[in-house]
C-alpha cells in the first residue's frame, strides 16, 4: 500500500459491519483503522489524523453523538469529516448528526457496499 493512501477510521462495535466496511475499504485502496468504541476512537483520531471518520451513532462507553461534540472541541479534529453510521435512520437522529457537523449518513438496515464506498469518495475522494 502506497504511503499517500487516505486514512479511514471506522468506530464501529458490530463485528459484521466492521468486516464487511474494512474489506471493502482496503481493497479499494484505503487504509482503515477500527475503534470499537467512542472513546478509543477519539485516541485513535489523535493518534492516526485519518481524512475521514465513519461513526457509529449507538456504541458501548460513548456513542457517536458525544464523540462528535467532543471533536467540535478539539482543534485537531473539528474539521475531519464525519460520515454517521445510524442504526435506525430516525430523522431526529440524522437532524442531530447533521447540527454536530455530520456530512452524510449510512443506514446499517439498508447500506450496501458500492453505496459507501461512494459517499466517502465523494468526502475524501
Amino acid at each position: 500500500m502506497s504511503n499517500n493512501a487516505k486514512k479511514i477510521l471506522l468506530v464501529e462495535d458490530e463485528e459484521l459491519i466492521v468486516n464487511l466496511l474494512q474489506r471493502k475499504l482496503e481493497t479499494e485502496g484505503y487504509e482503515v483503522f477500527v475503534a470499537r468504541d467512542g472513546i478509543e476512537g477519539l485516541e485513535k483520531m489523535k493518534k492516526t489524523k485519518p481524512d475521514l471518520v465513519l461513526l457509529d451513532i449507538i456504541m458501548p462507553r460513548m456513542g457517536g453523538f458525544e464523540v462528535m461534540e467532543a471533536m467540535k472541541k478539539d482543534k485537531g479534529l473539528r474539521d475531519i469529516p464525519v460520515i454517521v453510521i445510524s442504526n435506525s435512520g430516525q430523522p431526529v437522529e440524522l437532524d442531530r448528526a447533521r447540527q454536530l457537523g455530520a456530512r452524510d449518513w449510512l443506514i446499517k438496515t439498508e447500506f450496501d457496499p458500492k453505496e459507501v464506498l461512494a459517499k466517502v469518495k465523494k468526502q475524501i475522494g
